[in-house]
């Protein structure tokens, strides 16, 4: 008689199957917890990037905390996080299910939509940055007297156009996960409503909307902490100007660092982000329940 119990007998017979994750262990221990944990280090220091780093305990906490720049770029940050919520969700899930029928010419709306995916976020700034130039761009060529004034160095205009120019660039992402999500809605839903006399909006408020549950609290999840991560775009079609008026988080962060050559503040400016980022993502995934990786199709 074998004395290997039926528990390790099993585990054997299934194969190696946790060695598998290992590569993937080793990849995000070198690439993100390392790196991490130098990031909340030198926080705790003083570091020119050149010359000796040197252990200064709270100094850079307490010179980014009450720094009113860092105030500045919280806000900022918040506001462009906010405004590009609320103009791309809903554009995004409207296009999602637009493009998820099965019509031809919906189909080749679609490719449209989708081709600002194929342009890096510094090329769509340079883009736009031309285009809304007050001697050489769009306004002046066309003639056209409403857009013939300064959008990127009005304070009161430029927070507007980033939102318009982010919206532009990433709205398709969104249709793309709204309509991959639509398209796994069963076709019998849609059938029983139209026999009950439900008409197009009954449906999308009764059948479309919850079935996307899931989909809107990923996408949701990925608009509100991909938002820390405008740094390139904003970088280049303003650069935190005019004034501190665009100088989101990240962008602080960075002229902090390798403007300001002071990486310890610039550190203790990562954390923060790091934070918020883990913080805004945790908040979202908790609202879809404990079930949430569960089937939304469940019980349809």
């Amino acid at each position: 008689m074998s004395s290997t119990s039926p528990i390790r007998r099993g585990v054997r017979d299934a194969g190696p199957t946790g060695w598998l994750a290992v590569p993937a262990l080793v990849f995000f221990l070198v690439f993100a917890v390392v790196p991490l944990g130098g990031v909340v280090f030198l926080s705790f220091t003083s570091w020119d990037g050149l010359r000796e780093i040197r252990l200064e305990g709270l100094a850079s906490w307490t010179t980014v905390l009450t720094d009113p720049v860092t105030g500045n770029a919280l806000l900022v940050t918040a506001k462009i996080m906010f405004f590009s919520f609320i103009v791309q969700a809903p554009i995004s899930l409207l296009l999602g299910v637009f493009t998820a029928g099965g019509q031809k010419y919906r189909a080749a709306l679609a490719v449209l939509y989708f081709l600002p995916l194929l342009l890096s976020s510094a090329a769509v700034a340079i883009a736009f940055k031309a285009l809304l130039d007050p001697n050489f761009g769009l306004g002046p060529g066309l003639q056209v007297p409403i857009l013939i004034q300064d959008w990127l160095g009005n304070s009161d205009l430029v927070l507007f156009v980033v939102v318009f120019v982010i919206a532009w660039q990433f709205v398709p992402f969104h249709t793309l996960i709204y309509q991959g999500g639509v398209r796994q809605i069963p076709a019998s839903l849609y059938e029983a409503a139209e026999i009950d006399g439900a008409g197009r909006v009954r449906q999308f408020l009764n059948i479309t909307l919850p079935q996307l549950k899931y989909t809107v609290i990923t996408s949701s999840t990925l608009m509100v902490v991909g938002s820390l991560a405008y740094f390139d775009l904003i970088f280049v079609l303003t650069g935190g100007g005019p004034g501190y008026s665009t100088r989101l988080l990240p962008l602080h962060m960075y002229l902090t660092g390798f403007k300001a050559n002071d990486m310890g503040a610039a550190s203790a400016l990562g954390v923060i982000l790091i934070v918020i980022g883990l913080g805004l993502a945790l908040l979202l995934q908790r609202l879809g329940g404990k079930n949430r990786n569960d089937s939304q199709l469940e019980g349809a």
